[in-house]
């Protein structure tokens, strides 16, 4: 009877515990329910209804404030009041009002249609009931009640809107009330069976002591009652059998539990096999971990691996060090839940292997610190490369220079890259899903189509060129290559399409066709153009026994403009004149360039030859005209050569030969004029032609020769230099006239060879004099192509080392105009020159339009007036004053002066008055050989002694 009382006592204890432990968790709820109405506020804040809905959170915080004055009333209640079913009930009230306050603003204050407000207020509940499953985990009806008060209502909403989306969110809520139920009642099941348990353990203590307790009497007894002995031994062996019964019982229980839990090991080491996850513990406090794996994630065994910050941290990238360190610190520090990061680590073998490490904290100490963590890491190398290779896909998809489209199996647009959107115009997104056969914009088009996809089917491929349109219905050629995709049972899953734009390819090839007939310059027909057009139009005329005619332009010193103003004046000047000439033949069967600045024309309208002439005049005065390029005014004239069909030749090489002999002829008369072809022209060119390969010929065979021109000098009387100028002994001829070949030879490029020779046997016979006891300073015409070469001082040096000759014995000659062409050029290596020593002479000074800025320039020693002024000095006062301006002129720059041309007694009495410094010409001495030369110096030095 006693036993009976106190078991009775003793659950009424424990409900009263229960009681408590409801009413102090109901708190974490009713708190979250606050938080949920914070939400519900924020979210519904432009609301039309937002005034009730201040008012329903106003319950709402009523209800929290009578929670918690309730959880306080009951704690201050005596144990016996604490039993009362009251409090019970008020319990379940309490968290039927809670729960139906949760779905108060789903039902009554938020659109059916605000689906994702409804998603987050319905998130916020979750969470609310959530905690409740936990809080009311001993009372399964007072949750029971909770969570039917907040989702039946919401569920009934949803399922009972018309809309898709809200009817699956309601199937949803009613699947997580159903769930969450099932939770509770598994949580408050196992809690009470806790309990139980808890009951079965402290009643078996109970037992054990009330056993002892038994048994201390019988020992008691047994000192006062011997008699007694036996039944007092049986009882203690009946107890004690009893004892070891339950021991036992246990033992096995502890071994089911203990094989259970062996099991429960095998399955988790299974399953982390299976996902290749590694475990790891970490004490944070001495560094230690256990890690499971090591050998197949760092190829290590598990002794080698101690420490994390030992053994660990140094395999470590560099470049992933901070993004582990950052992730680490935020979990410890509280700010993420879970810490979870991927790094890349060193393996034994020397490799990268990528890691993906997830744990928590287990364990802290009071003050927050972490002592100990757990997780797992796995190698995720395997699915980075996948990554990587399907990023480096995507890239080349959409990096392609060709469109691409892939289509189902019913050519329906799947995706497509950038160049189908840049090529089309349509973006990805107003295509995507679209049937291409359905989206031909004209027949031909659809045509197109249906041929593609009748090939597709019969050869599993197609390529082949078609019309396409854009999006703003321009049709554009397009090169397309399909071809199928087929899965393993060989059905058709995809079509990949490819294609390129040819339209870019279209105008090159149209460009390229007009750049291989017309001048990309000018617009006109060119060269190859030309030959074609005057061989129909040589055709045409021999059937018809028509005459024609074929005009050969040349601009005159265009050479020299370009030079001067560069290519982009000279292009300007030829477009021009290519406009001049299409204006002003706009009959002409062709007008074309030929290259640089020759053009032709090729007439077919049988003019006479005097028309041709009047047209020819005509086209030298439409040239002339002042061309305004790069704010200058330019001047241009022009040489023509006309060759006629049939009075010349009939055939088109003959004509364009013929043309250009005559246009050489018209050059070779100073330009600015026109010549017809004749016989006689042609006999003038072969003269020329082998005038050439004779004075080639000779330049080999030494048949030039240097011949010498004395100066006297005005004051003393004495020759102290002399000319030298090359004569031509030719074996036939006789002696060449200088006037027939120099002019040749400069127009070959051969006076450069000229000027060699004759600076080599002129440094010679210098020498020669020298050792006579005659010092003569030979002067040397130079050509101004050494100096555009840049060669001219190295020759000098050589031929002064190679004959031996005094420096001050050389003079080098360069007329005023070939000194403008390269003013800089020729002032640097003048200067180079007379740090040699070697005399330098301006030639035929007063010819040229040279500035005095430059004059001062030049490192010259003398000048040369030009035979044009002395010619009439004694008789022509213009001559003679400007005479004595350059003698004043050049005596004022410290330079002699050396007149050219005095043939006369008067002439040099001019000359002498006025201070001239040296004269040169007949009436001293002709040009004559060096031996004649000799001779000469020989008698004057006698004259001059004697």
């Amino acid at each position: 009877m006693q036993q009976s009382v106190k078991n009775q006592r003793l659950l009424g204890e424990e409900d009263v515990e229960n009681i408590r432990i409801l009413y102090r968790s109901s708190l974490i709820p009713s708190l979250l329910m606050l938080l949920y109405g914070l939400g519900a506020l924020w979210l519904l804040r432009d609301s039309s209804q937002f005034a009730w809905l201040l008012g329903w959170f106003a319950v709402l915080i009523c209800l929290v404030t009578l929670r918690f004055i309730s959880v306080i009333a009951f704690e201050r209640r005596s144990v016996e009041e604490q039993a009362s079913p009251l409090w019970w009930y008020l319990l379940l009230a309490g968290a039927c009002v809670s729960g139906f306050s949760l779905s108060v603003v789903p039902v009554f204050f938020l659109p059916e249609a605000d689906f994702n407000r409804q998603i987050v207020l319905l998130g916020l509940a979750s969470l609310v009931l959530a905690s409740a499953c936990i809080a009311y985990a001993m009372s399964f009806f007072t949750f029971l009640g909770y969570a039917a008060c907040a989702f039946i209502p919401m569920t009934w909403i949803y399922l009972r809107s018309d809309s898709d989306v809200l009817h699956s969110l309601g199937m949803l809520t009613a699947i997580y009330f159903f769930a969450l139920t099932t939770a509770a009642w598994q949580v408050n099941r196992l809690f009470y069976k806790g309990i139980e348990q808890r009951r079965k353990k402290e009643q078996l203590i109970c037992t054990l002591r009330e056993e002892q307790q038994h048994s201390t009497a019988l020992n008691a007894q047994l000192t006062s009652e011997i008699a007694k002995k036996e039944i007092a031994e049986q009882q203690l062996l009946a107890v004690q059998a009893d004892l070891e019964k339950g021991v036992n019982a246990r033992t096995v229980e502890l071994q089911q539990a203990l094989h259970a839990l062996e099991k429960s090991q095998e399955r988790l080491e299974l399953a982390l096999d299976a996902s290749q996850l590694a475990l790891w513990d970490w004490d944070l406090v001495s560094d230690k971990i256990l890690h499971t794996r090591t050998e197949s994630i760092f190829g290590l065994e598990n002794e080698r691996i101690h420490g994390v910050l030992t053994d660990l941290r140094p395999l470590l990238h560099p470049d992933d060090l901070p993004v582990l360190r950052n992730a680490m610190i935020e979990h410890l520090k509280q700010r993420t839940e879970g810490y979870a990061v991927e790094y890349r680590i060193k393996h034994h073998n020397g490799h990268w292997v990528w890691i993906e490490d997830r744990g928590r904290a287990i364990e802290r100490d009071k003050s927050g610190r972490v002592l100990r963590m757990l997780g797992t890491r796995r190698d995720i190398s395997a699915r980075k490369k996948r990554d990587e290779e399907l990023r480096l896909a995507s890239s080349v998809f959409d990096a392609g220079t060709e469109g691409i489209v892939i289509l189902d199996s019913e050519y329906n647009i799947l995706t497509v890259n950038k160049s189908f959107t840049t090529v089309t115009g349509y973006s990805r997104a107003e295509v995507l899903g679209q049937n291409v056969m359905l989206q031909a914009t004209n027949k031909e088009i659809s045509r197109q189509y249906q041929k593609i996809r009748l090939g597709i089917e019969q050869d599993g491929s197609w390529q082949g060129e078609v019309l396409a349109a854009r999006k703003n219905g321009e049709l554009y050629p397009q090169w397309l290559q399909i071809n199928v995709v087929r899965n393993e049972h060989n059905r058709l899953t995809h079509i990949v399409a490819f294609f390129t734009d040819l339209t870019a390819r279209r105008k090159a090839e149209e460009r390229l066709s007009y750049l291989t007939q017309y001048d990309e310059l000018t617009g006109l027909a060119n060269r190859s153009l030309f030959h074609k057009r005057l061989q129909r139009a040589v055709e045409q005329a021999r059937k018809t026994s028509g005459a024609m005619a074929l005009l050969q332009i040349d601009l005159d010193r265009f050479k020299v403009l370009n030079d001067s103003l560069g290519i982009e004046v000279a292009d300007q000047v030829l477009r021009q004149i290519s406009r001049r000439l299409s204006q002003l033949l706009p009959e002409a069967h062709t007008v074309a360039r030929l290259g640089g600045n020759e053009f032709a024309v090729i007439l077919d309208n049988g003019a006479t030859t005097a028309t041709l002439a009047r047209l020819c005049a005509l086209i030298l005065t439409r040239i002339r005209l002042p061309i305004e390029v790069a704010g200058e005014e330019l001047i241009i004239s022009a040489s023509i050569g006309v060759s006629l069909l049939p009075d010349n030749s009939r055939e088109p090489a003959s004509l364009i030969s013929q043309g250009h002999v005559a246009m050489q002829h018209a050059k070779h008369l100073g330009g600015n004029n026109f010549q017809f072809y004749n016989d006689q022209l042609q006999a003038g060119t072969l003269e020329r032609l082998q005038l050439e390969q004779q004075l080639r010929r000779a330049i080999e065979e030494g048949q030039l020769e240097a011949y010498y021109q004395p100066k006297l000098s005005l004051s003393d009387g004495k020759i102290r230099s002399a000319e030298v100028l090359v004569r031509w002994n030719h074996p036939q001829l006789g002696l060449v006239p200088p006037g027939e070949f120099i002019p040749l030879a400069e127009e070959t490029g051969l006076i450069t060879d000229i000027s060699e020779l004759m600076l080599l046997q002129a440094c010679e016979q210098a020498l020669s004099w020298l050792n006579q006891g005659m010092p003569t300073r030979v002067s040397v015409n130079l050509s101004v192509s050494h100096v555009r070469q840049g060669r001219l001082v190295l020759l000098v040096r050589q031929v002064l080392q190679q004959t031996g000759l005094p420096a001050h014995l050389l003079e080098l000659e360069l007329t005023e105009s070939q000194l403008l062409e390269n003013a800089d050029s020729v002032i640097a290596t003048f200067k180079q020159l007379r740090e040699i020593g070697v005399f330098l002479a301006i030639d035929d000074f007063g010819t040229g339009y040279s500035s005095l800025s430059y004059l001062k320039r030049f490192p010259a020693n003398s000048v040369k007036i030009d035979q044009s002024f002395i010619r009439d000095v004694a008789e022509n006062e213009e001559d003679a004053a400007i005479t004595r301006a350059i003698i004043t002129m050049a005596h004022g720059l410290n330079l002699l002066v050396t007149a050219e041309g005095v043939e006369t007694q008067a002439q040099m009495d001019f000359l002498k008055a006025n201070h001239c410094d040296e004269i040169q010409g007949y009436l001293i001495s002709r040009p004559v050989p060096a031996a004649q030369l000799t001779e000469f110096l020989i008698s004057h030095h006698a004259q001059l002694m004697g």
